[in-house]
């Protein structure tokens, strides 16, 4: 991946929606030149997805928060978060804990509910979000160009 890669990708994660001509534009190629850099980076597995950011406030998802787990039975407890909306992400963690998850619940109630339904797979520590001054950081910025 060269500089003008990580040029694409710098204005692709800032908007995704931008056309490939624009892109080109921006980082001095033509459509075409763009175009096969981006599938390039698709089929190499640099570029995973492309998604639409939602802001859970907006849809009733109030309450953001992240749990910490330790459990003996990874695979049943693995197979009910894949089954469970109110898990968006699952990471496998080093330490005392098996498992970092991020929930979504419309309330704390509802956080509540969900925490009862993971009793049965060991034991977990729950910390509710308060605010996210840094929710998002992108993962190519003006420095990896300099770089």
């Amino acid at each position: 991946m060269d500089e003008i890669d990580k040029s694409i990708l710098l204005h692709m994660q800032n908007q995704a929606r931008l056309s490939m001509t624009d892109v080109g534009k921006l980082v001095g190629l033509s459509q075409p030149a763009v175009t096969e850099r981006v599938k390039r980076m698709e089929e190499k597995g640099v570029i995973e997805e492309y998604r639409t950011a939602i802001d859970s406030q907006k849809i009733g998802k109030q309450c953001t928060a992240y749990m910490l787990v330790r459990t003996r039975n990874c695979n049943p407890f693995l197979d009910f978060c894949r089954l469970s909306p109110e898990v968006i992400e699952c990471h496998r963690i080093s330490g005392e804990h098996n498992y970092l998850l991020k929930v979504l619940t419309e309330t704390t109630k509802m956080l509540e509910e969900f925490e009862n339904r993971c009793d049965q797979y060991g034991t977990y520590t729950t910390m509710i979000v308060m605010s996210s001054p840094i929710a998002y950081k992108n993962l190519i910025g003006e420095a990896d160009l300099l770089a």
